[in-house]
């Protein structure tokens, strides 16, 4: 039996992750010069009245990812929440971390990222541990997990929780992926007792050990804590624009945010890739975009802050600072961090603009998911590639 130890954070990565293996599919997707991301809706959203396709159910939201992958699109993700009755647009909302891992079987490229709140219920690493080892291999090392640690109050409490306070959920966060290397590398039992976690492990093992070191991690903040604690543990980071979701002060505010990002992660000794989520609103010319634009934010009935399943739900997240703030011009409130609203010349310029700000990647959102990916596959991707921000 191995003896039962405190479980202490450390200063660097316990093992090799998905980007040190040149063979790996998110090595693969890396090369991109941009990388493409569909934001899954597994939530009935219902923030503006203009007519939609959309659809929260697995039948719909599975067939936009499979032809995602057709068009070489390199990562599928959804957020999920957990809010009480009423506290949705609509009344029904899937679980991100079963669906996207279900959507292992009928993918074959494009990366899986399904959202984890980690902290809540609480999590024994070892469940996370050997679910994640399970998808990592159906996937072929395809899946990841976005970790979250719980913005609302409200959602602790639907645990049985205070909400913990907000830098202390990362430090928590930490301990708890130091353990997960752990048991996704060691060949021999481990015992650990947690620190900040409520939880403690005798002899735990872990078998078959995930493909590529560990599942793809990914985290999406703008804190400060959030950043050190993907600096040192995550793939890919989700980052949000310091000046809102107009494209103009996007531009002008991302670059020193980025920078400052992708040092942290130097100052690691790891690489983390930046990835955005802008909502695309196109049409064939620049005023059919801007007109559904305008019918989209005409459907979005007051008070805004009520959409997308905020309520005026107490929040402590960092990272949607920007939208309140007036120095910097504000968008139309269609979704997605950054509005992107032209036709696709112009999307293709607003996203090459991205991709110089020092964006790695970005997370495509759109209002009617269906038809706009249909309007992006034809009309957008093969000018993206033109532009040389696509193999």
């Amino acid at each position: 039996m191995s003896a039962l130890v405190s479980a202490v954070p450390s200063e660097a990565p316990l093992l090799r992750g998905p980007l040190d293996f040149p063979d790996s599919p998110l090595s693969r997707s890396a090369r991109q010069p941009l990388m493409l991301g569909l934001f899954l809706n597994l939530q009935d959203i219902h923030f503006s009245d203009h007519p939609t396709s959309n659809s929260w159910t697995y039948d719909y939201n599975s067939a936009l990812v499979e032809k995602a992958d057709a068009l070489g699109f390199d990562i599928a993700f959804s957020r999920t929440q957990w809010l009480p009755k009423g506290g949705y647009d609509g009344e029904a909302s899937l679980d991100s971390f079963v669906a996207l891992g279900a959507m292992a079987a009928t993918t074959k490229n494009i990366l899986l990222i399904s959202t984890l709140h980690v902290l809540y219920g609480p999590w024994h690493p070892l469940h996370i541990a050997k679910i994640g080892a399970t998808f990592d291999h159906i996937s072929k090392g395809r899946w990841g997990i976005n970790i979250v640690t719980g913005h609302r109050a409200i959602e602790h409490e639907m645990f049985g929780w205070n909400r913990i306070e907000h830098d202390r959920r990362y430090d928590m966060t930490g301990e708890l992926f130091d353990v997960l290397h752990r048991l996704w590398s060691d060949t021999e039992n481990y015992s650990v007792e947690g620190r900040l976690n409520p939880w403690k492990i005798v002899n735990g093992y872990i078998t078959p050990k995930p493909l590529y070191g560990r599942p793809i991690l990914v985290t999406a903040t703008g804190s400060d804590a959030g950043i050190d604690f993907a600096a040192g543990h995550s793939d890919l980071l989700f980052i949000t624009s310091p000046g809102g979701a107009h494209i103009e002060s996007a531009l002008e505010t991302l670059p020193a945010h980025i920078a400052a990002i992708k040092g942290r992660a130097r100052a690691k000794g790891r690489e983390v890739k930046a990835i955005i989520n802008p909502i695309i609103v196109s049409r064939p010319t620049s005023a059919e975009a801007h007109d559904y634009a305008r019918a989209i934010a005409a459907g979005v009935p007051a008070p805004t802050h009520t959409s997308f399943g905020h309520r005026g739900y107490d929040s402590d997240a960092v990272a949607w600072l920007g939208r309140r703030d007036a120095t910097h011009k504000q968008g139309l409130n269609l979704g997605g961090n950054i509005e992107i609203i032209g036709s696709p010349e112009e999307v293709v310029d607003q996203l090459a603009a991205l991709k110089r700000t020092g964006i790695d990647g970005a997370q495509l959102n759109f209002y009617d998911f269906a038809a706009d990916l249909d309007h992006f596959a034809t009309d957008i991707l093969p000018l993206l590639k033109q532009a040389g921000l696509r193999l």
